[in-house]
């Protein structure tokens, strides 16, 4: 049975899930307690039932906005229509958190769908502060960027993503998304040390957590990590995850769950043993439950 978020309080509001169309209806009816949902900023853009159902769900649970869409490494800018629009949904929401993701989709008029990876240099670092700075203005809201999944490494980049992002941030004011299933496959598949990642993130300025599920595929004789959302997350991502609440504190954190999508009642298990990872901040041993 699922708990009702009106005669329980089994999950601290720091935990949260993604908000799914499949399990709209179920969470209206049954009021778990979970203390906020997130919601695919682009998927309520328009018009429709989509933005309605975000007022229903609103009343009951604090949302958060992650967007998709921004594309913040876009050398070309931002799209001004997609900042009017969002601050629109955001003014609609009223939010507690806003969330992009630090990659590029966007060249002329073609949206690539999906989050492609920048080189990390001084010319890309100054095109990434000004699109931050830039949303940060048109929303009027601190934009929290969150640490891309890697597959690959520019050549050419001359600064180590960690630093990337601290850059980014004392020289945006932005704040960050640690989403510590992402820092798990880039080091996996860059033979980085997700530890020394972790270490090297500015922890005042994180501001959220994400953990979730993946996979492993073989091309040829290498193993690649793939961020798919589509499963349970592993043992050394809660790990991880404990690790990640010691040096940053209990920040609001988030399990995504996007792909092959199981019930709402498996997805919440997953935000309670999110719960029980809080004592991690003194014993990180609380994790392996």
């Amino acid at each position: 049975m699922i708990p009702k978020a009106q005669d329980a309080r089994a999950i601290p509001a720091a935990i949260g899930i993604g908000m799914r169309t499949l399990h709209f209806d179920e969470i209206i009816a049954t009021r778990p307690a979970i203390g906020w949902l997130e919601v695919h900023a682009e998927n309520y853009l328009g018009g429709g039932p989509a933005p309605l159902r975000l007022d229903t769900i609103r009343q009951e649970y604090p949302l958060s906005l992650h967007g998709v869409g921004l594309s913040l490494g876009s050398a070309e800018g931002l799209a001004d229509d997609h900042l009017r629009r969002l601050r629109t949904l955001i003014a609609r929401t009223e939010p507690f958190l806003v969330s992009e993701h630090l990659s590029w989709s966007i060249t002329g008029d073609a949206y690539l769908n999906d989050l492609l990876p920048l080189p990390y240099t001084e010319e890309s670092l100054d095109i990434v502060v000004a699109n931050v700075a830039k949303a940060q203005a048109a929303l009027g809201r601190r934009l929290l960027v969150e640490n891309p999944a890697s597959y690959l490494r520019y050549r050419h980049s001359t600064i180590p993503e960690p630093d990337f992002l601290g850059e980014l941030v004392r020289r945006s004011g932005c704040g960050l998304l640690c989403d510590v299933n992402n820092i798990f496959v880039t080091c996996g598949n860059l033979d980085l040390n997700a530890e020394a990642y972790l270490e090297a993130l500015p922890a005042a300025a994180v501001g959220e957590i994400h953990i979730a599920g993946h996979s492993r595929v073989m091309r040829g004789s290498q193993s690649l990590v793939i961020d798919d959302h589509g499963s349970p997350v592993a043992p050394p991502v809660w790990d991880l995850y404990c690790r990640a609440l010691k040096r940053f504190g209990l920040v609001p954190s988030l399990v995504e769950w996007d792909n092959n999508l199981p019930p709402l009642t498996q997805l919440l298990d997953e935000a309670w043993k999110a719960e029980r990872a809080a004592p991690a901040t003194v014993d990180c041993d609380a994790c392996a439950a």
